[in-house]
């Protein structure tokens, strides 16, 4: 099967000259987690933007370097750059031409969540994510089992006290996209990449960006994004026991538009799925 046949063909992409702030803005109102982004006359790729690459830019990782040394810390002047600051350039791609295989081996390999698709000119025509593979495939393979026997295990966790700032470089350090906050081995929350974008897009963080000074908004606890209703991604943390079967997994996330479930026993965190972990079970177990 070729791989266009499943993906997203209408896609968006920005324009190079796009500033930091817009990208985000326009990130959060669709809800995407990854945009290609484009020359704007030709429509030719010339790179990606991320979730990842703006936690890494407001103090995840390296591309907060830009801010430092090219804005003086000003991250207020900083968000006013064009996104070819801190996009990826070196973008894992499929051709319109590959098979619905290859692109989910790819996709695997390089782990990543979705690949822009583009034909023999360079040119944006599709774009293929986990999400597309994880609802195909559903509908597809009959095949199921126990959430225990497929979940990791030794998740990583923040702490009610932790930082914005250590869940961020969390997140980069360790390439994941939520981290479930834990309290005395109580499952208090869940924040993710999209809880973060939003704090800087219009919560307390984006106030802060007006005086030109966040470091405060940055150094506060995680709960501070927690207690706001209107950045939680997750109203109801998505739960399952240890004995849920998978397809039961499946269908939640499909309807619900979630992009993991945890499992817990008795109050107690014991896993977690994601749609990489059920897309890898449902294309190597069918």
């Amino acid at each position: 099967m070729n791989v266009m046949e499943i993906a997203t063909t209408d896609v968006q992409t920005f324009p190079q000259t796009s500033t930091i702030m817009n990208a985000l803005k326009s990130m959060l109102k669709k809800n995407f987690r990854r945009i290609p982004v484009t020359d704007a006359g030709t429509k030719k790729l010339k790179g990606i933007i991320t979730a990842t690459d703006f936690i890494n830019f407001f103090g995840g990782g390296s591309k907060h370097g830009i801010v430092r040394n090219r804005y003086n810390g000003n991250l207020s002047a900083a968000v006013n750059a064009e996104i070819k600051e801190i996009m990826e350039r070196n973008v894992i791609t499929l051709s319109n031409k590959d098979s619905f295989e290859y692109a989910v081996e790819l996709m695997f390999e390089k782990r990543v969540g979705g690949c822009p698709i583009v034909d023999e000119d360079g040119i944006v025509v599709g774009i293929i994510t986990e999400r597309d593979i994880l609802e195909y495939l559903a509908t597809t393979k009959r095949v199921d089992g126990i959430a225990e026997d497929f979940m990791t295990k030794n998740v990583v966790t923040l702490r009610p006290k932790d930082t914005i700032e250590t869940a961020m470089k969390t997140m980069i350090s360790k390439r994941f996209r939520r981290l479930p906050v834990i309290e005395n081995g109580v499952l208090l929350g869940l924040i993710t990449a999209r809880e973060i974008l939003a704090y800087f897009g219009k919560g307390e963080a984006f106030k802060m960006l007006e005086s030109g000074d966040i470091s405060e908004a940055i150094r506060r606890p995680v709960t501070a994004i927690l207690g706001r209703s209107d950045l939680l991604m997750y109203k109801e943390i998505p739960m399952f026991p240890r004995d849920a079967l998978i397809s039961q997994i499946v269908s939640e996330l499909i309807e619900k538009g979630h992009g993991a479930v945890l499992i817990v026993e008795n109050g107690k965190l014991e896993g977690i799925l994601t749609e990489r972990d059920l897309v890898k079970f449902l294309y190597q177990h069918s």
